[in-house]
């Protein structure tokens, strides 16, 4: 096992519980939790999306336990990820839809998801969130002057459980081991209330 220090419980996901992340880096984000969570994972994307994974380029042991699921349209998209979330076999579904969700949507995936004792890591765009999400991320990449590209900027910008705040974090993108930047400036305060090589663009 790894030192604590290399794990912030900060970027644990609450299981049974559905979660957003949105922003440039948001596959990065999504591939470092396909990491740390060790049973079946399952992917959810519209069969018309430009970027497809790369099982070469995905992080170690990820490949061989990771399901893509490409629905045809956003009810079919929708209808998978509860049905994947509601299912005690699954460990982590990642689900990319392409249309707001609805509070009504984000409740029932929240539903499925505590019937599940699963967790749901749901791709949204800025202001599309759903209400019914646990915690929120805002993810990009980042590149210093010496070119180093596993440096990343991951902000906690939703927690109804506890704290908010953003971490600078160093990720090769190939094991489950993540570093905390030393000269990263953190902020922490209370809420009352990807990687380049495992995504190919599509021509």
């Amino acid at each position: 096992m790894q030192p604590d220090h290399l794990q912030p419980s900060a970027f644990t996901l609450a299981t049974a519980r559905m979660h957003e992340v949105m922003g440039t880096g948001w596959y990065s984000f999504a591939l470092y939790q396909a990491t740390k969570h060790n049973g079946t994972l399952f992917w959810i994307a519209p069969e018309k999306s430009n970027q497809t994974l790369l099982p070469d380029g995905l992080p170690r042991n990820v490949a061989h336990r990771l399901h893509l699921i490409r629905p045809k349209n956003e009810r079919d998209l929708l209808w998978s990820i509860e049905e994947t979330l509601r299912s005690s076999a699954v460990d982590l579904v990642i689900a990319e839809p392409q249309k707001p969700l609805s509070l009504t949507a984000g409740r029932r995936m929240q539903l499925a998801a505590e019937k599940g004792q699963t967790t749901g890591l749901i791709f949204v765009r800025e202001g599309q969130g759903s209400n019914a999400c646990e915690t929120r991320w805002k993810c990009h990449p980042l590149a210093d002057q010496y070119g180093n590209l596993t440096l990343h900027h991951w902000q906690l910008i939703r927690n109804k459980r506890g704290i908010i705040g953003d971490w600078t974090v160093s990720w090769n993108g190939e094991t489950d081991t993540i570093n905390m930047v030393p000269s990263a400036r953190q902020r922490y305060r209370t809420q009352e209330t990807t990687d380049h090589r495992a995504v190919r663009a599509g021509s």
